[in-house]
This record gives structure tokens, sequence and C-alpha cells, in this order.
């Protein structure tokens, strides 16, 4: 099929869905129920709402995509994805992708990643847990031969589209920054200072589990990788690159899906040519990334497929087309740098 002739398609990236201002962590960084709700009447109103392998389909050339065609895609794999959105769906019959780490799903362990999301929800103060980070690396400075604080805030201490710049920092310090023995020996401390010292019922209750996904697939809803220990995979070599991806799809085989085609998403964003190279020797039809803007699915771009974040769209049914409605109408493509969450 010829690129030109490929329809624009909008792709919106979800993380934490749920009722949040009356819960126990007001402070997590998610959507409200009922403004998901409101959405979907926007995204309803203006859109078609497709399957991945709608999308995988047309990028071949063996189908054609509706006017204005836009997935649903969740990444993480939390209970929330099971308890509200996959009913919201059913409800109104429409599908959405659903992104768990393996090791959340399958091997019921807890990820860094939420131990940061929840820290910062239950954190009265981000400068605080700034200064717990700092403390660790000047104490512990010799011992994994760490930078300078002042190398580290000049790289990570910068604002992004959604947090502030002291939010970004212990988010990317915890994430990538500091060696992966000392950004999980502060994040755990920092999690039961903060959250819980019960981390094995915390992850019962925030993620979803190998029955929760396959009652989803049955009822329609299509289930992909987002690894296995959801790692920045442009920070591996391509061997722990395959190692990762090759255990993350145990999952699949767990709740009975096909390997063939599988669907991949990105953590945090994060891919290089090595990973374009492992996934494509595993046969993954079709990958997700957190660039910003719409996607034009061809043969050649199915394994880069940009997104739109929820806070880029209306929550409001009754809203009139927001600019990336308009450009998906007019076929209009628009891409930003990588953007990670």
């Amino acid at each position: 099929m010829n690129e030109a002739a490929c329809a624009a398609l909008t792709v919106v990236m979800y993380h934490y869905v749920r009722p949040i201002a009356s819960s126990r962590y007001p402070g997590i960084n998610g959507l409200e129920l009922d403004a998901f709700e409101r959405q979907l009447d926007y995204l309803q109103h203006h859109h078609s709402v497709v399957t991945a392998r709608d999308v995988i389909a047309s990028a071949r050339g063996e189908a054609i995509l509706p006017p204005n065609p836009l997935l649903l895609t969740f990444d993480d794999g939390y209970s929330d994805h099971h308890s509200y959105v996959f009913t919201s769906l059913v409800r109104r019959g429409i599908t959405g992708v659903f992104f768990p780490p393996s090791c959340t799903a399958v091997a019921r362990r807890m990820l860094d990643v939420n131990r940061i999301h929840f820290i910062l929800a239950a954190a009265s103060d981000p400068e605080e847990l700034v200064r717990v980070v700092e403390a660790h690396v000047d104490e512990r400075r010799d011992e994994f031969g760490l930078g300078s604080l002042a190398s580290y805030r000049a790289q990570y201490f910068q604002a992004n589209r959604f947090d502030p710049a002291s939010v970004i920092y212990v988010k990317r310090m915890l994430q990538r920054a500091l060696p992966a023995a000392l950004r999980h020996a502060i994040a755990d401390e920092l999690f039961r200072r903060f959250v819980t010292g019960d981390e094995r019922a915390f992850v019962d209750e925030l993620y979803l589990d190998a029955a929760d996904l396959m009652e989803m697939v049955a009822a329609g809803m299509e289930v992909g990788s987002h690894g296995h220990t959801h790692q920045w995979l442009d920070s591996l070599e391509a061997r722990a690159q395959a190692a990762d991806i090759e255990e993350s799809l145990l999952m699949l085989d767990a709740i009975g899906l096909p390997r063939r085609d599988f669907l991949f998403c990105y953590p945090y964003g994060g891919y290089n040519a090595d990973t374009l190279e492992v996934l494509q020797s595993m046969g993954c039809g079709a990958a997700f990334t957190t660039r910003v803007g719409l996607a034009r699915p061809t043969r050649s771009s199915l394994l880069m497929l940009p997104r739109l974040d929820t806070n880029d769209l209306p929550t409001d049914g009754s809203a009139e087309p927001c600019e990336w409605t308009l450009k998906a109408r007019g076929g209009l493509l628009e891409t930003y740098g990588k953007e990670t969450t």
C-alpha cells in the first residue's frame, strides 16, 4: 500500500485509570475514571476505534482502516485496567490493547518504576525525596564510582510536559541514572518509609494477573508485551535486550496467545537499532513508542508507532475537535522527539 494512501492513525496511551481523588493515593499521576469515560465519549464521537490487528493488516495492504481510525493502548498492567477500563470498553463494544510487564502479571514482582510512582504520590514534598537521593549519592559515591551532584542535576533536573524538575529528577535518578543496585536500594527504602512495608499485598492490589488477562482476551481485548522487567532497553546490549524480550513472551504463552505477530510496547519509550532488530527477528507484528504524534502505519513503520498521551485529548464528550483530531481528519502527521513517562 502506498504510504500516501495510509490513514493517519491516532494511538492513545493510558497508564493509571481509576477514581484517584477518593483513593488512598490522590497524588498518583493518572486519569480519573469519570474523565476517562468522558474522553471515550469524545473519541467515539470523532474517531473509529480499531484493533492492533486492523492496523497490522492495513500496513500490509490486506485491509483498509475506517475514517479517523483510533487505537487505545494501556501500559503497565494495572488492576485498574481490569476493574475499570475493561468493563467500560466491553459496555461500549470497543477494544483496547493492554501491555503488562511479564514480571508483574506472571511472576508477581513489583517494579521499581511503580515504587517511584507511589513514593512521589505519598510524599508531600518532592524536595525531601531529592535530599534523600542525593544523600545516598554522597554517601556511596566511592563505592559505586558516582558522578557529582552537579553533573546529575545538570542532566536530569529538568521539567517535562507533565512534571516539575524535582519530580523528573527523582524519577530519572531512580530509573536509570544510578547503578541498578543502588537505585533499587533507595527505591525500596523510600517505598517502605512513605508507602507500605507489605509489598506482596501491594503487588496483588496494584497489578492484574494472568487470569484477568485471559478473561480480557476471551472478551476480545488484545494483549502485548511490555518487556519482562520494564527496563530501558536502549541501555542494554543487544543480547540482554533479546533475553528480556524473550522472557516477556512467556506471559503470552501463559495466557494462550500466539507469538506470531505479537505486539510490543517499549518501556519508557526506550529503544534503539538493536531493539528493532531483535523484535523483527522474533516476529513482532507492531511496536509502540512514546514519541508524540499521529501514526502512518506502513510495513517500514510498524515497529516505531508514535502515540498521544491521554492529556493531549479532551475529556469532554461535547468538546469541539482538538488540534490532534483535526490533524487526523486532514491526514496530517506531526511527530515530536522521544517523550518518556
